[in-house]
């Protein structure tokens, strides 16, 4: 029987992609050339706020511009050095998504030091605890490219990844509420003054399984079934993978009481499914378990049944309930197209507004304009994923990739539905832009992955290191027996 065209029935393909030479250059020129671009758009950020906000240039934003230089010039040296051929587009866009969580961390620290003031309890500054994060954070980037030299020896350990993946992403629901509750959401793991979002490193470690699994059990993804007006439908039998992770996700919504998680763990996993076989009858069944789990979280959480009434009105309770949506709508259209202009709305009346929302205040300072322009740095991003996903050759990598730039644009997708209304808000961090060092930390990971693949599919054949193949991605040959 034939495979699907989906990227198990490719695994022997090259995917139309052009065979890098010896010739091809490794654009690190390029990639340097862009961060100089990227250092000048954040340092006209600091500017703005400085002069907006305070009506002078303060000093101290020389100690952000400098440390946010250093810290991305010594990723570019890395990255040429460990991942020569990666491609030139991923950190830049990584780089300016981050320092624009930086500027706009500082713009807020100072407005929500004095709400803080005024309400009698401290407030911590963001924005030099996220400069630290992030130099923390290229430091994971670095060690991914200096410690996997080969993306394919990961599927390896497909197993334990995805064993680990579920503990991190269960720990917290398990733990007394004392040490894991923030907001009403069971995330986190705090001790003392030190805080940890295991979810946020569990949903790298299932993709990794994910892709793995994917490749050692491609059988069960590509016969076929029945057919149902006109759906090819999977065996029975072979539904096992997708129910297990309906299952776990409404366990995480169960014991955590937070949406966002589980739709993001269980939207992923669909979607690799779905990149794996090309197969629709998997979206349809998917989008069914999806419907019913959410039909039976609505009648089982209170809290669900909270943020669905916010989301249909949420103005029906808009001093209780309904006040953080209606101030984020505010905010938005405040902004309106070309926006208020950097530190000078007032985005610090929306609550949360340096983590869940702070997308609403990107969108009052920046308007509809330079919230588009953000939108379209996470497609580039995710995009330039996908690419080194269809040229990279053997078929771990591609779903790797494919997963991992799927899940960065789900994610935003979730945040961004969320603060505008159009889908119920879920509590999911933006990559890149919210305060925290455990979301930070686990996207520069995806980054030091999506550059290692990257440097795989341009990387000349001559140096491109050869491990020994598992079975399951050897080619078939055809042996002579001598007479």
């Amino acid at each position: 029987m034939a495979l699907p065209p989906g990227v198990l029935g490719a695994a022997t393909t090259h995917m139309n992609a052009p065979e890098p030479t010896s010739a091809t250059p490794t654009r690190r020129g390029t990639e340097l050339a862009l961060l100089g671009f990227v250092l000048g758009l954040v340092v006209l950020a600091f500017v703005l706020i400085s002069e907006n906000q305070f009506q002078t240039l303060k000093p101290d934003i020389l100690l952000y511009v400098a440390g946010y230089a250093v810290l991305f010039g010594v990723a570019h040296l890395a990255v040429r050095k460990f991942a020569p051929y990666a491609d030139p587009l991923i950190l830049p866009c990584a780089s300016l998504l981050n320092g624009l969580s930086i500027a706009m961390l500082y713009r807020l620290d100072p407005a929500l030091a004095e709400i803080a003031f005024q309400g009698g309890h401290g407030y911590s500054n963001a924005a030099p605890k996220q400069l630290i994060w992030t130099a923390l954070s290229l430091a994971a980037m670095v060690a991914v490219l200096w410690g996997v030299k080969d993306h394919r020896t990961l599927s390896r350990y497909g197993y334990t990844f995805g064993l680990v993946g579920l503990v991190l992403l269960v720990l917290p629901g398990v733990l007394p509420c004392s040490i894991s509750c923030v907001g009403g959401a069971k995330l986190w793991i705090i001790i003392g003054p030190v805080s940890i979002q295991p979810g946020e490193f569990a949903k790298v470690l299932i993709i990794l399984f994910v892709a793995a699994f994917l490749v050692a059990k491609r059988d069960l993804f590509t016969i076929a079934g029945r057919k149902l007006f006109g759906l090819e439908l999977p065996r029975p039998r072979d539904l096992g993978p997708l129910l297990i992770a309906w299952a776990v996700a409404i366990v995480v919504l169960m014991i955590e009481t937070e949406l966002g998680a589980s739709l993001m763990f269980f939207g992923t996993v669909l979607a690799m499914v779905y990149l794996a076989t090309e197969r629709s009858a998997w979206v349809w069944i998917g989008v069914v378990l999806f419907m019913g789990g959410a039909t039976l979280a609505y009648k089982m959480f209170t809290h669900v049944q909270t943020r669905v009434t916010n989301w249909i009105d949420p103005f029906a309770d808009a001093q209780n309930d309904g006040y953080q949506m209606v101030q984020s709508l505010f905010s938005l259209g405040s902004g309106g197209i070309a926006g208020a202009g950097f530190g000078a709305g007032h985005p610090e009346l929306v609550p949360v507004v340096s983590s869940d929302f702070i997308v609403s205040a990107f969108g009052e300072e920046l308007g509809f304009i330079g919230l588009a322009a953000m939108i379209i740095v996470y497609m580039l991003l995710a995009l330039r994923g996908l690419r080194s996903g269809l040229a990279v050759r053997d078929t771990f990598g591609k779903l790797l990739a494919g997963g991992l730039s799927f899940l960065l644009m789900w994610q935003m997708f979730v945040v961004i539905g969320g603060i505008s209304k159009l889908i119920p808000e879920t509590g999911l961090t933006a990559p890149f832009l919210s305060a925290g060092g455990s979301s930070l930390l686990a996207s520069y990971i995806m980054v030091g992955l999506l550059l290692r693949i990257s440097d795989a599919a341009r990387r000349p054949q001559a140096s491109r290191p050869k491990p020994q193949a598992p079975i399951a991605e050897a080619s078939t040959v055809l042996v002579e027996r001598p007479t």
